[in-house]
């Protein structure tokens, strides 16, 4: 029996996926390796730096990712995800093992292909800032907003604001770490009072996983703006939320830009796409 669809668009995802809907029983894959990347990085020339830890499972040929703030994932995750059933794995206590289980099973069943609504756009091999600067150029592109208009941007890079400044947009850059871009401007911690004040939104992925993501959704539908998402986490299940507050996406699947130095890709999502939709 198919269960009712009465949550919000990420949970219908999810039950859909529990019920079979869009592939193979959950319950009958399981996860053959789990391991997380945790990386600092100052890229060459710029005055801050950063951490990331990454959370990722593989499933078959699909690695399914999620990241999470640095230190704040317990050694025991790891262990509790190896030879775990992706069923079991979207009933686990920690929100980014489910965020990371989910994105593997999509990979799995819906891959980053154009039958899938993908358009694949390349990134050349580089330093890690020119690599960084050609992800921001993909990301930003997806954005349909003249000069003067004002974007949120929820996780902040760099290079992000770096590419919207570039094309005479403004900008207020969020994270819930606080502190200062690379150019000492203040960055706001609470998102979505600062949303109000932008015509669109660019929210990191990592939203998902730390519960901040349905309510930027929400104020996205509610007022007609342009969500545009760029997702490390969650690179799979973001695009199946698209025309449901979701307008965009710019989905890269491990391994990431910052992990290699040669040429990479990600994949850019506009409209719908199958295994979309409640």
């Amino acid at each position: 029996m198919t269960t009712a669809l009465t949550g919000t668009p990420y949970d219908d995802l999810v039950t859909r996926v529990r019920d079979g809907a869009l592939g193979p029983d959950p319950a009958a894959l399981r996860v053959s390796v789990a391991f997380t990347t945790r990386q600092a990085v100052r890229h060459a020339g710029r005055g801050t730096g950063y951490r990331n830890e990454v959370l990722s499972l593989r499933l078959a040929e699909a690695v399914g990712s999620c990241a999470v703030e640095p230190g704040a994932l317990p050694d025991s995750a790891v262990e509790d995800c190896v030879g775990a059933d992706v069923a079991s794995l979207l009933e686990h206590p920690l929100p980014p093992v489910r965020v990371a289980a989910l994105d593997a099973y999509l990979m799995h069943v819906l891959p980053h292909t154009p039958d899938q609504g993908a358009a694949p756009v390349p990134l050349p091999a580089g330093s890690s800032l020119e690599k960084s600067r050609a992800r921001a150029e993909a990301v930003v592109e997806l954005l349909d907003l003249p000069p003067g208009g004002t974007v949120l941007v929820v996780g902040v890079v760099n290079s992000l604001l770096e590419a919207l400044r570039s094309r005479g947009l403004r900008y207020v850059p969020c994270d819930l770490k606080g502190g200062a871009t690379e150019w000492g401007e203040p960055v706001a911690t609470d998102a979505l009072a600062a949303a109000d004040g932008c015509e669109a939104l660019l929210v990191s992925g990592m939203t998902l996983g730390n519960g901040t993501f349905e309510p930027l959704r929400r104020h996205a539908q509610a007022h007609g703006k342009q969500l545009v998402m760029f997702a490390q986490t969650g690179s799979a299940v973001l695009p199946r939320l698209l025309g449901q507050g979701v307008s965009a996406v710019c989905a890269e699947p491990y391994p990431f830009f910052w992990l290699d130095g040669g040429p990479g890709v990600v994949h850019r999502y506009r409209g719908s796409c199958p295994g979309g939709g409640r």
